[in-house]
């Protein structure tokens, strides 16, 4: 039978229901999907060694001659035991497996097979624990660079890399290439069958360096590519024109807005009177004024008779915007409202009819106010707070909203990212940076402190409550058992890990028992975890302990310290993300960074944030340090997830992509060249979860 691409995994032998199920969840349903379920990382098995010589320390490959015939023993209900005994010129191996009781006939005594695993010693022997083995000199999963693939239960990596094996044999002739052929040339690229081969079974590393490569620029020129096709498409739609001036709203403002700010606005005025849809992010740091250029786009549409919906990831910040953009817009006659889930029953009734009709200018809330039966009379501008709680397709359905003519979109985020990455994440929006604070904003004192400094910082948080100020005190995760991120294993031992529950409890009872200590965190019902943010807003609590649910937050002006403990599992964006908390009042404000880490890693990386309060500077270190975890981790941005490229390590590549696609879409803006057909098919299938967005 031949096989193809399209081709069901059932069809093949040893793919039955059950299986198929299993594979269906990592996405394989047909042959072709193997080509793109690429390896996480790979085992060099090239060398067999002897028993004599085989390294201690990393798994290798042995090949022995089985001496005797496998035995069996039950150990207890679900455990069983099989061992062997393998011997070569120069000693003895002894074979251990857990739970595969088919292997007392599948390994023959009198037969040479290859092992592969960690050979400790044992006495003067070896032993070896679940290795994986073939026959030798049959080549399928040892004497070659062997392909790890992600996994899910019941599915081994040995049947995944033999499906691949099919795939790649019976189906890479039929891929079509994609990437333009001067652009393949010009960079120097391999075909696609080349890449698609050596990423799934490369002879030598630097095969697959080659292989990966290719995989690395398409995907990001690809992505580029597709951003650049979305942002000609939104500036090709008539926008409306509003007249605004940022100097006569400076002039109703309270206080004289800074450099970057006004920046900011101008960028805003000319999108506003270019006749195009505005597709701006304004990216600027913690308490850098982003609110005030949000109040200038709301004012600029009142004055030209159209709306506008401001959009809060957290109803308590909602709440905060709604009453800070009421007190500097209300007195220029802009009317303001508040629409949140806790809206209910004939006040909401009251709030819809009235935006209906027109009666409100500025209408701020969550997520609600893209929710059924939410209509407005003439929606001009939407703004859209902390842009990574908010997919593309969040805020197209904001704009959809609007009443014919598509609305400005506004976005804000508080994360500085580094600019090569922002031009990726953001591709589609025209970035403004307001890179100043306003004046007499007192930075933050940063401080790192070890497990043995604990008293003082405690001493440290009581000395500021005396004064009247209150603390925030920031834990890693919500149970003892919760799991952290890989990486985080570098720095820290799971157990030292303050767990936010038991944590609270111990400093009620035993550290603070006079004061009043809150507790907030993601696990809690949404109307709890108001509840106890309220009370630390209103002063009713001195010390709130919290997980990083407060990172996007409300406004705490009497809050002068931020104790992170276990500093070195979150990341440096993060922890600067925290330290944004404090210092929004005019008290001296402090971050204690706790941390009982060894690491000369994690030391240098606490050490670059107590040097500076520079976003962008942190974010670059960040990035240079651990890749974008931090920039990205789960949270949505609308974007299709890559699967090859790696912002950390192919940062040099991400330029040349976008430089090249750049190129490509200034020649042919719709991609409608008979040759570039391909690649315009390829981005549908890359953002076919935003399918939405090319239509």
């Amino acid at each position: 039978m031949a096989l193809t691409r399209e081709t069901p995994l059932t069809d093949l032998p040893g793919v039955g229901p059950a299986r198929a199920k299993k594979l269906e969840k990592l996405g394989l349903k047909k042959l072709g999907d193997l080509l793109y379920h690429l390896p996480q990382r790979y085992e060099d098995r090239r060398e067999c060694f002897n028993l004599r010589d085989a390294p201690e320390d990393r798994p290798c490959c042995v090949a022995a001659m089985v001496a005797s015939a496998p035995t069996v023993s039950r150990i207890r209900k679900g455990l069983e035991l099989v061992k062997a005994k393998a011997v070569d010129s120069f000693g003895v191996l002894h074979l251990t497996f857990f739970n595969q009781t088919y292997l007392r006939t599948a390994l023959r005594p009198g037969e040479t097979y290859v092992f592969f695993g960690t050979a400790e010693r044992q006495g003067r022997a070896r032993s070896m624990t679940n290795p994986v083995f073939e026959k030798e000199g049959a080549g399928r999963v040892t004497g070659l660079i062997m392909p790890v693939y992600p996994l899910t239960a019941g599915i081994s990596n040995n049947l995944v890399a033999g499906l691949a094996r099919r795939a790649v044999d019976d189906c890479l002739d039929s891929l079509p290439e994609f990437l333009p052929e001067q652009v393949r040339l010009d960079h120097a690229l391999c075909q696609i069958q080349y890449a698609r081969k050596n990423i799934h079974f490369p002879p030598s590393w630097e095969e697959l360096a080659i292989a990966r490569r290719r995989l690395v620029f398409e995907e990001l020129f690809t992505l580029t590519c597709g951003l650049s096709l979305l942002k000609e498409r939104r500036e090709r739609g008539a926008g409306r024109v509003l007249k605004a001036d940022p100097a006569e709203f400076a002039a109703l403002l309270p206080f004289a807005p800074t450099g970057a700010q006004r920046r900011a606005m101008e960028d805003m005025a000319a999108d506003f009177a270019s006749g195009r849809v505005m597709n701006r992010l304004v990216q600027g740091d913690v308490g850098s004024g982003k609110t005030a250029v949000a109040a200038f786009g709301a004012w600029a549409a009142a004055q030209n008779g159209c709306q506008c919906a401001l959009m809060a990831p957290t109803e308590l910040l909602a709440e905060q915007h709604a009453k800070t953009l009421d007190a500097l817009l209300s007195p220029a006659g802009v009317r303001v409202a508040l629409l949140t889930g806790a809206v209910k029953g004939r006040p909401r009734k009251a709030l819809l009819n009235a935006l209906a009709e027109g009666e409100i200018d500025l209408i701020v809330g969550t997520h609600a106010l893209f929710s059924e039966g939410v209509a407005y009379k003439d929606l001009g501008l939407v703004v859209a707070d902390e842009q990574h709680r908010f997919g593309v397709a969040q805020r197209a359905a904001l704009a959809e909203k609007g009443s014919g003519t598509a609305p400005h979109v506004l976005v804000m985020s508080a994360t500085p990212i580094p600019r090569t990455l922002a031009l990726i994440i953001y591709g589609d929006l025209d970035v403004s940076v307001i890179d100043e604070l306003p004046p007499g904003r007192t930075p933050v004192q940063t401080f790192a402190v070890g497990e043995d400094k604990r008293a003082r910082m405690y001493g440290f948080v009581r000395k500021q409550v005396g004064e009247g100020r209150q603390v925030y005190i920031v834990c890693p995760a919500v149970e003892e058992t919760e799991d952290l991120p890989a990486w985080n294993d570098l720095y820290a031992p799971p157990m030292d890990m303050k767990a936010v529950t038991t944590y609270a409890k111990d400093l009620r009872e035993k550290v603070f028992p006079d004061l009043t200590v809150g507790l907030v965190h993601g696990k809690m019902k949404p109307k709890d975890k108001e509840a106890a943010m309220a009370d630390f807003v209103s002063g009713k609590t001195q010390v709130l302990v919290s997980t990083t649910v407060i990172e996007v937050g409300v406004d705490v002006p009497n809050a002068s310290l931020m104790v992170i403990e276990n500093a070195e599992r979150f990341g440096l964006s993060q922890l600067h993300q925290l330290r944004g908390r404090v210092g929004r009042g005019s008290h001296q404000s402090y971050c204690v960074l706790v941390s009982a880490s060894k690491s000369d890693t994690a030391r240098e990386r606490l050490k670059a944030l107590c040097a500076t309060n520079d976003g962008f500077q942190i974010a670059e270190e960040d990035l240079r340090l651990r890749g974008p975890g931090d920039f990205f981790g789960k949270r949505q941005h609308g974007l299709p997830q890559l699967k090859v490229a790696d912002f950390a390590s192919d940062m040099e590549l991400l330029k040349e992509a976008k430089g090249a696609a750049d190129g490509l879409i200034a020649s042919d803006p719709d991609l409608s060249w008979p040759e570039h057909k391909p690649l315009r098919a390829q981005i549908q299938r890359l953002f076919e979860e935003n399918a939405e967005l090319f239509n």
